[in-house]
C-alpha cells in the first residue's frame, strides 16, 4: 500500500466510525486503485458487504461515509456510481506536490525499513568440479535481486552461497586426481584440469566400471573426514579450481556472494545429531538415524523419515541444512532466512523446517522461507538442454546472449549508417546480452517455468530488458541535448534541475506518468515482503510503456518555459526511477545504444 492510499484508508476509517459508531472505525474499507482510469484513482467497495450488516441500501451507506469522509486536502469531491462504489480522483494540487517531493529526494521517495534486521539470502549454491548450468541461473539472479532490494530498503543483508564442497563424490575425484596428476598434490602450483564435467565425468567412469578404484575411492572419503593432510590437499586444490570457474560467471553476472560451503559445517553435524536424541525425535530406522516426519507419508501411507544419520554413519544433506540454520540464527542473528531453490526442494526444506521447530530451534521471530522456481523450459516445452540432449553450460548461455546482441547491434549501426567505436560496441553488446537473459528470467512470476527465448528476450518491442534500456536512452537523449543547447538560463542539465525545476501536469500523459512513478515505494515493499521480483518488472515496463507515451504526445525540449524546465524534471524522475529499478534487478543501464 502506497502512502497516498493508507493516508486515505485513514480517513475511510474515520469516516465510517462518525457514521455508523466507534466499533465500524477499524473496518477495512476495500480501498483499491479503480479498475478504470474514467472511475477515478481510487475506489471504495467498502458500502456492499456492510448493507446486511447495518441493514440499509449500499448507496445509502456510501452516502453517509461520504457526508463525514475530509479528503478536501487530497481529492475532487467523492462521486458515488453503481450500487454504492465511492470513486476518489487525486486533485492536480497533490499529485503535483508528491512528484516534485520525489524528484528532489535522492531514495526517490523510497523510505529506509522502520525494522532493519538481519536478513540471509542463500542462492546459487553450485556443486564443486561441476559447472554452473542454466538451473543455477534462476537461483543466482532471483537471489541477487532479492538480496538488492532488501538491502535498499536497509536491512543488513548476508549473501551466502552454500557450495557442494563435501560429501562421498570427493572421494572418487580424490582418487582420480592421484591417478592423473599426481604432480599436482606434491607442488605449491595451482591445478589446471581444464574442462571440470569432463574431469568429473571420467571419475565417475573409472568409479563404475572398476572395483578397486571404489574401495579406494572409499578410503579417501574417510580420510577426509579425518582430515588427513594429503587428502585435505587434494579437496581444496579441487574446490579453488572450482571456485575461479564460477567467479567467471559471477563477474559477467555482476553478482557477490559470500561462500559457506557444506564443508564450513562439518564440525557442527554431531551436535544435530545429539541434540535430536536428546528431545526425543531422533529414532532408529533400519540402521539409520531418523525424524520421523508429521504430515509426511510415503507410497505405503507410513510416516516419512527425514535421514539425519546413515546406516554407516554418514551424514545427511538435511544434517549439514539444520546445522547451517541454527548456526545462522545463533551465530548470524538472522532474523529471516531466505533459501532460494528449484520447486523440487520444497519438501526438503519443508522437512527441514519442521525438524528445526519441533527441536525447539527457531524462535518465535525468526521466520524462515523457502523461495521456490519452476524449470527454465526450451522453446518446444520441454526442458532446456542442448541438441546433444545435455544440460545447458550458463557460459554458454551467457556467451551466446553477448554473440546474439552484438550480431543485431551491429546490423542495426549499419542499416543507420552509423559508425561506433569497438568498444562502444562491445559494452552494449554485454550489457544488453546479459541483461536480456537476466530480465526474461526476473519477469516471469518465479514459481512458474518459463520458455527460454533468444529472440524474444533480445527484442526492441515488448516487455524485453533492451526495450526497458531504450527508454532509459531515450531521457539520456533528451539530457544531451540539453547539455547541448543553451536556454536563457543557462545550460540546464537533469543533474542541475535541482529545487526551482518545479513539475506541474497538464498533459493526461503526464497524470499517467506521475501516478504510476509515484507507486515505486509500494512495489519495493511489496517485493521485500513477497520476495516476487517479476512485480518490479512489471512496473518497469509499464513505466517504459507510459514515459514512451508522454514523450510522443508530449514535447519537451521545444515546450515554452516553464512548461519546459516542468517536462525536463519529470524525464529526470522517470530516469532515475528506471535506473534504480534496473540496479535492483542487477541489470546497468546504458547511455546510448
Amino acid at each position: 500500500m502506497n502512502p497516498t492510499q493508507e493516508l486515505l484508508q485513514g480517513k475511510f476509517q474515520q469516516a465510517l466510525a462518525a457514521a455508523f459508531g466507534d466499533e465500524y472505525g477499524t473496518v477495512d474499507p476495500l480501498l483499491g486503485a479503480a479498475s478504470n482510469p474514467k472511475f477515478g484513482d481510487y475506489q471504495s467497495n467498502v458500502s456492499l458487504p456492510l448493507a446486511k450488516k447495518i441493514g440499509q441500501q449500499p448507496r445509502a451507506i456510501a452516502s453517509a461515509i461520504v457526508e463525514k469522509l475530509d479528503v478536501s486536502d487530497i481529492c475532487e469531491p467523492p462521486e458515488i456510481a453503481g450500487p454504492g462504489f465511492i470513486n476518489l480522483r487525486l486533485k492536480t494540487a497533490y499529485l503535483e506536490g508528491q512528484i516534485n517531493a520525489m524528484q528532489g529526494d535522492s531514495r526517490l521517495g523510497v523510505p529506509l525499513t522502520d525494522n532493519p534486521q538481519r536478513e540471509i539470502v542463500d542462492f546459487s549454491s553450485p556443486n564443486i568440479a561441476k559447472e554452473m548450468h542454466v538451473g543455477h541461473l534462476r537461483s543466482t539472479i532471483i537471489g541477487d535481486s532479492i538480496a538488492r532490494i532488501l538491502e535498499f530498503r536497509g536491512h543488513d543483508v548476508l549473501r551466502l552461497n552454500h557450495v557442494g564442497d563435501w560429501g562421498t563424490q570427493f572421494g572418487m575425484l580424490i582418487t582420480y586426481l592421484r591417478e592423473v596428476y599426481p604432480e599436482a598434490l606434491t607442488t605449491a602450483n595451482a591445478l589446471d584440469i581444464g574442462d571440470l564435467v569432463s574431469f568429473y565425468k571420467k571419475a565417475k567412469q573409472r568409479f563404475d566400471a572398476d572395483e578397486a578404484f571404489q574401495e579406494t575411492a572409499r578410503q579417501e572419503v574417510v580420510r577426509l573426514q579425518a582430515g588427513a593432510e594429503d587428502t585435505i590437499h587434494a579437496w581444496k586444490l579441487l574446490c579453488e579450481q572450482s571456485r575461479q570457474e564460477f567467479q567467471v560467471i559471477y563477474d559477467l553476472l555482476d553478482i557477490n556472494l559470500q561462500e559457506r560451503g557444506e564443508s564450513f559445517y562439518n564440525p557442527f553435524l554431531p551436535a544435530v545429531v545429539a541434540d535430536l536424541e536428546t528431545s526425543g525425535l531422533l529414532e532408529a530406522n533400519q540402521g539409520a538415524n531418523v525424524v520421523f516426519l508429521e504430515g509426511f507419508t510415503n507410497r505405503e501411507g507410513e510416516p516419512l523419515p527425514l535421514i539425519i544419520q546413515k546406516s554407516d554413519g554418514g551424514y545427511n544433506y538435511a544434517t549439514t541444512d539444520l546445522a547451517a540454520l541454527r548456526y545462522r540464527i545463533r551465530e548470524d542473528k538472522a532474523k529471516r532466512i531466505v533459501y532460494i531453490t528449484d520447486s523440487g526442494q520444497a519438501s526438503h526444506f519443508a522437512g527441514v523446517f519442521q525438524v528445526a521447530r519441533r527441536a525447539g530451534w527457531i524462535p518465535d521471530e525468526v521466520e524462515l522461507v523457502h523461495v521456490p522456481f519452476g524449470l527454465v523450459l526450451g522453446e518446444d516445452g520441454k526442458k532446456f538442454k542442448t541438441r546433444s540432449g545435455d544440460t545447458v553450460r550458463l557460459r554458454d548461455l551467457l556467451d551466446e546472449a553477448v554473440s546474439r546482441a552484438r550480431a543485431d547491434l551491429e546490423t542495426r549501426l549499419q542499416s543507420e549508417e552509423r559508425e561506433e567505436t569497438p568498444e562502444f560496441v562491445a559494452n552494449v553488446a554485454q550489457v544488453v546480452g546479459i541483461s536480456a537473459v537476466k530480465y526474461a528470467d526476473l519477469s516471469q512470476n518465479r514459481t512458474s517455468n518459463y520458455k527460454f527465448s533468444f529472440d524474444n528476450m533480445l527484442s526492441l518491442k515488448g516487455n524485453t530488458a533492451p526495450y526497458m534500456l531504450y527508454a532509459y536512452v531515450r531521457t539520456q537523449g533528451i539530457a544531451r541535448t540539453v547539455r547541448s543547447a543553451p536556454t536563457p538560463s543557462g545550460n540546464i542539465d537533469f543533474t542541475q534541475l535541482g529545487a526551482d525545476a518545479k513539475i506541474t501536469l497538464q498533459d493526461e500523459t503526464e497524470f499517467t506518468l506521475a501516478k504510476h512513478l509515484l507507486q515505486l515505494g509500494e512495489v519495493i515493499g511489496a517485493v521485500e515482503t513477497e520476495l516476487l521480483p517479476h512485480r518490479l518488472c512489471d512496473y518497469l515496463y509499464q513505466l517504459s510503456d507510459k514515459f514512451n507515451k508522454f514523450y510522443e504526445n508530449c514535447p519537451v525540449l521545444k515546450s515554452e518555459e516553464p512548461m519546459r524546465t516542468s517536462r525536463l524534471a519529470l524525464c529526470d524522475v522517470t530516469a532515475r526511477t528506471l535506473k534504480l529499478g534496473l540496479s535492483l534487478l542487477g541489470i546497468r543501464v546504458l547511455e546510448r545504444m
